[in-house]
């Protein structure tokens, strides 16, 4: 499908301050036409913030937001003309599946056939086909926020807007609907700017992420760059899990998946130390063990059950090792 011919977002230099509270600060970040971006980060990080900026809903203390590089600053939210999609679904209640995503169209006095035909169009994209007559009461809360999502889509906003959108679901449904998100983006091509704390969402979804941190951003990059090359000890613990080495007054990152593990005396590896078993806790596919080594230092180790037969229990002394491109030196 043709990308629409707008949806370029600048963020200039935004600050958004509370009183003695800077929630925002000077933020620059450019969102590219058609681009999945998500801002990520822990409560307080200035996520939300910065997203209800850009939608028109807060005031930027300072700082410039440009759409196709015009400023917005002063342009109202309902001119914005920007979808939005909620944690909460915000449909109407006694409004059919239909008439909810009809709704925008209809505020803006679009012609009755062009809105039938928008909103079948909607139903086939978002997979709820023969749904259209029910109320939002006898829907999933998938469906409904499918709903919600074809409603904020059907006048063809430049950029979608999404603040936690799947919050409010539970994991198993979160993960299906992240997929059915990913690949409704691929058809549209609308610019999606998504908020999220869930970094499993973030890396499952998005074509850039940015990791926020005390209303500044902390780095930005691919869900790839961003795993397997993070910057600072904030990014590298808040994306994944890491272990944290000190050598020769620095810091790296090791992921708890690049170290291997084998009873003590049977590893070969270019860097290897010895440590016993504190605990193990089991997800399946993966075993967690947590290891002390014989300096005082634990280390979590991901144990991948089906390639590595090893029966390991507590207190048991293993060996651990990785290679020297496992580790990451970080900023600080």
């Amino acid at each position: 499908m043709t990308l629409p011919d707008t949806g370029d977002l600048s963020i200039k230099n935004v600050t958004k301050t509370f009183g003695s509270t800077t929630a925002v600060d000077h933020v620059n970040l450019e969102v590219q036409r058609g681009e999945f971006l998500t801002l990520l980060g822990p409560s307080g990080s200035g996520k939300t913030t910065l997203l209800m900026m850009i939608a028109g809903f807060e005031d930027a203390s300072s700082g410039d937001i440009a759409l196709d590089g015009a400023s917005i600053l002063n342009v109202p939210a309902e001119k914005r003309n920007f979808g939005m999609v909620f944690q909460g679904y915000a449909l109407f209640p006694h409004m059919t599946v239909r008439r909810n995503i009809s709704y925008p169209l209809d505020v803006r006095k679009r012609p009755k056939s062009e809105i039938e035909s928008r909103v079948e169009e909607m139903l086939a994209l978002v997979q709820l086909e023969g749904f259209g007559d029910r109320l939002p009461k006898q829907l999933s809360g998938g469906q409904q926020q499918r709903v919600a999502l074809a409603r904020a889509l059907c006048f063809a906003p430049p950029v979608l807007l999404l603040d936690e959108p799947l919050g409010a679901l539970d994991k198993k449904l979160r993960i299906e609907v992240q997929a059915q998100l990913k690949a409704i983006h691929d058809r549209v091509g609308t610019t999606f700017l998504y908020v999220t704390h869930d970094q499993e969402e973030a890396l499952s979804m998005s074509d850039r992420i940015v990791i926020m941190r005390d209303g500044k951003i902390e780095q930005v990059g691919t869900p790839n760059e961003l795993y397997e090359k993070p910057r600072t000890v904030f990014a590298a613990d808040f994306l994944g899990k890491s272990n944290f080495l000190e050598r020769s007054e620095a810091t790296y990152a090791l992921r708890p998946e690049k170290i291997d593990v084998a009873p003590s005396g049977d590893l070969q590896c270019a860097v290897s130390v010895t440590g016993k078993i504190q605990t193990i806790s089991y997800f399946g596919a993966v075993q967690k063990l947590m290891v002390m080594l014989d300096d005082g230092k634990c280390l979590e180790v991901d144990v991948d059950i089906w390639r590595n037969r090893n029966a390991f229990s507590v207190g048991q002394v293993v060996d651990l090792g990785w290679t020297d491109d496992a580790v990451t030196k970080l900023e600080g």
